[in-house]
């Protein structure tokens, strides 16, 4: 078969020519650039910010000597996922470090439902709430043991997951496939009230749909409270030894050992294209990258579409699609360093390396009310990580670095003052839990929705998910309604991101799907490949 595109227009002028150039250094991006050179392509990563990593990155923020995490802190994915685990990264510096516990919800009446390893104790935990819900949590652990490999590995799979679906579906049987689609389908409120008894068990699931931005009234919640709550009792919340930026540094080091190349301080501002093909990128001082095989992009779908490639290269419904993207809600984060460990009235959030507080069940439900509907919630529901607690490089012996975010609507929080109001809610929230906590406090860092934007070109708005995760945006739904898969609409263009599925949170899954879908189009077999994807995207968005 003939390859109708296989000698596009070049670009003029001198240009450095590589098999693929992938825009963004952000753990996916790095994740896909990996894949590629493992195949033998001449990689090249261009970065806008002075240090690769993204939202992987640390930083001294609140006072020299404490290390914060600039975006994710905690990777109970990135410790399970198979895309990670199979890059080897610990022959390249990567090590994980584990807090005592790795979750705990603290209520307002300062009880603490806590999630340990040892599921006895977890189970101890939730029984302390309602008696038998720790029967009911350990055959929810069991059942996690046999589910976990083939779904992580149809969850975090390119789409369609043919594989992934038919080996969960052998290992699982049709009867309790149906059951576990249904399950993955619940809101998360009423997946607590079928499973357990007790407000224990049911808002460390809850609480967990929430820190990913998805209400526990919503659809599809509980696909993502009770995943981050079996990862946290199977592999834990484990942090990168010094920092995320371990984590960003060990797929630098893996990809510059087979050939490639990471450049820093050198943004994109133009995808070229031509004849419907992506033939390279120009970056911000005019020099030119051409692509001879593909360009990937990890960067949030709108940026790519609209800011990159521009809209005359765009099918009008996909533009129209793009006007009802949903960004997740912006994050308000706070670093602080302390001079003590932070002194929780309940006992059981002292050795937790993630700590969820100022909500129980109803008042997460009130918090997504509170955003959906735009309004600031007077009383914050804190997403806390002990970095001290678990990594105890991260700051002097006896002391803590504490870090934590928010959420709020977007354009909000309108300038300093109001950033600095809230500031002073979520403040207020932690003395009450923690007597004593404001007199610890050495070294405050805030970063609201704007300055986060800064540190990170990536989080649009203070967005750290690339896009909402409810399930109108995922799938096939993911960025917009199209083929689920990192293909664009421009030939030889993949979307390398936390847009694309399989969604946001650190586990490579976008990165790896795109280098995928390149090596396909750029193998034996890529004409037909091609054609088929070209079929698909008229399909979805008709002509040009």
């Amino acid at each position: 078969m003939t390859d109708p595109v296989a000698s596009p227009v070049r670009p003029s002028g001198d240009a450095e020519r590589v098999d693929a150039v992938v825009v963004g250094a952000g753990h996916n991006g790095l994740v896909a650039a990996n894949l590629l050179a493992d195949a033998g392509w001449r990689v090249l990563v261009l970065e806008a910010a002075a240090t690769p990593g993204g939202s992987t990155r640390s930083a001294e923020l609140a006072t020299p000597g404490w290390s914060t995490d600039l975006g994710s802190a905690f990777h109970p994915l990135g410790a399970a996922s198979p895309v990670l685990r199979g890059l080897g990264l610990e022959q390249y510096g990567l090590r994980w470090s584990h807090a005592p516990q790795p979750l705990a919800h603290v209520l307002p009446d300062d009880r603490a439902a806590v999630i340990s390893r040892d599921v006895d104790a977890t189970a101890a935990s939730v029984d302390a709430f309602a008696a038998g819900d720790g029967d009911a949590w350990r055959r929810l652990a069991a059942q996690w043991q046999e589910l976990r490999d083939p779904l992580l590995g149809a969850l975090l799979a390119p789409f369609p997951p043919v594989r992934g679906a038919a080996r969960l579906l052998r290992d699982v049987g049709s009867p309790e496939l149906l059951r576990l689609v249904r399950r993955l389908l619940l809101p998360a409120l009423r997946f607590g009230v079928e499973e357990f008894r007790g407000e224990g068990a049911r808002v460390l699931v809850s609480g967990n749909a929430m820190h990913a931005d998805v209400p526990p009234t919503g659809s599809g919640s509980t696909a993502f409270g009770w995943l981050l709550s079996m990862l946290a009792q199977d592999v834990g919340f484990p942090v990168p030894v010094g920092g995320s930026q371990a984590l960003a540094d060990a797929l630098v080091t893996r990809l510059e050992a087979r050939g490639g190349r990471v450049d820093t301080d050198r943004p994109v501002v133009d995808v070229l294209v031509a004849r419907g093909v992506a033939l390279g990128v120009v970056d911000a001082v005019g020099g030119t990258v051409r692509a001879d095989r593909a360009v990937l992009a990890d960067v949030p779908a709108p940026v790519l579409y609209r800011d990159l490639v521009g809209s005359e290269h765009l099918p009008a419904r996909l533009r129209a699609d793009l006007d009802r993207f949903q960004w997740d809600h912006a994050v308000l984060k706070v670093d602080w360093a302390l001079s003590g460990r932070v002194p929780w009235t309940a006992a059981g959030a002292r050795g937790a390396g993630t700590v969820h507080v100022g909500a129980d069940t109803t008042g997460l439900v009130d918090l997504g009310g509170d955003l959906a509907a735009g309004r600031v919630p007077t009383t914050p529901y804190l997403i806390l990580g002990q970095l001290t607690t678990a990594d105890p490089t991260r700051s002097p012996a006896g002391t803590e670095s504490l870090w934590g975010y928010t959420r709020v609507p977007h354009d909000a929080l309108r300038g300093p003052a109001e950033v600095d109001a809230h500031v002073a809610r979520m403040e207020a929230v932690l003395e009450r839990h923690a007597p004593g906590f404001a007199d610890l406090v050495v070294g405050r860092a805030v970063s609201g929705p704007d300055e986060l934007q800064r540190q990170n070109p990536g989080l649009i708005r203070g967005a750290l998910m690339a896009g909402t995760a409810s399930p109108h945006q995922q799938l096939v739904f993911r960025p917009t309604p199209g083929l689920g898969r990192p293909d664009t609409v421009v030939d030889r263009l993949f979307l390398a991101g936390a847009s694309a599925h399989p969604g946001g949170a650190v586990h490579g899954g976008p990165g790896a799907a795109a280098a995928r879908a390149a090596l396909a189009r750029g193998g034996r077999l890529g004409p037909a490949y091609a054609a088929l994807i070209r079929a698909g995207h008229r399909a979805v968005h008709g002509r040009s």
